[in-house]
């Protein structure tokens, strides 16, 4: 029975590595969020024997903020606190995601995108850049647009803290285009991982809720930078360590429990 009980705990060592070899490869990865391996002992068959090893019960994923790293470029974003920036795989409709990643570019058809080439939905604002709604259905994909009603070319665009995106023309007069959607979810850590810092809603993580950036526990939006990975470099080298010892250890307690074994059967030929 040691042999599988230890057997368990070499698995849940292996594991564990993986884990911390996953966060330290993505330690450069704009937006990546850092996983935690949780484990729990496996219950006795009775109250006079020993516990029988451990099981893996998940892997979650820790959304704390990466720190901030400065940019010069106006669609490199931010968002300080909490909330994700969500982004659809077609220009009406299709899949939602939710990312950290604030890397924001202009495709040749000028529609906001992010660097997994994902739309950027952005919300409906009024001619004062008020937000007008705040819900999923209301967030569409932004076409910039080539000139303003008079004909004058687009110049540039500003992004606020609250999200607000303003078009600035060659005749000096200014236009709100809409808001960078801002979004939270009840349970962040029931998201499903997609890769690329992206994630998808399911019925765990619980349904979208958004609201202007600053207000109902959404951070703000910052501009001129972006979040690195939320991986401490430090922490995970001892957390490697440590790992490193228990799959040792557990290998220890098999050849031990086997040593053993090849004795009492020695014993009995």
């Amino acid at each position: 029975m040691s042999f599988y009980t230890s057997l368990s705990g070499l698995k849940a060592a292996q594991t564990e590595l993986g884990v911390t070899a996953n966060n330290i490869a993505n330690v450069g990865s704009m937006g990546f969020k850092r996983s935690r391996a949780e484990f729990g002992d496996i219950k006795p068959p009775s109250s006079t024997q020993p516990g029988i090893g451990t099981r893996l019960k998940s892997i979650t994923q820790q959304f704390t903020q990466g720190n901030f790293e400065a940019s010069s470029r106006e669609l490199d974003l931010a968002i300080n606190g909490a909330g994700f920036f969500v982004t659809r795989n077609e220009t009406s409709g299709g899949e939602t995601y939710l990312t950290r990643n604030g890397s924001l570019q202009v495709d040749s058809s000028r529609y906001l995108i992010d660097s997994n080439r994902n739309y950027v939905q952005v919300l409906p604002v009024d001619a004062s850049g008020n937000l007008t709604a705040t819900d999923l259905a209301s967030a569409t994909t932004l076409q910039l647009p080539a000139t303003n009603a008079a004909g004058s070319t687009l110049s540039g665009i500003d992004i606020g803290q609250t999200g607000v995106i303003t078009a600035t023309y060659a005749d000096g007069t200014t236009e709100p285009l809409g808001a960078v959607m801002i979004a939270n979810v009840t349970n962040p850590e029931g998201l499903a991982q997609q890769g690329n810092a992206r994630w998808s809603i399911t019925g765990e993580s619980g349904a979208v809720t958004s609201a202007v950036p600053g207000t109902s526990g959404l951070g703000t939006v910052e501009s001129g930078v972006l979040e690195r990975a939320n991986v401490d470099i430090t922490e995970e080298l001892v957390g490697l360590i440590t790992a490193q010892r228990n799959f040792q250890a557990n290998a220890k307690a098999i050849e031990t429990a086997n040593a053993i074994t090849q004795t009492v059967t020695n014993m009995r030929t």
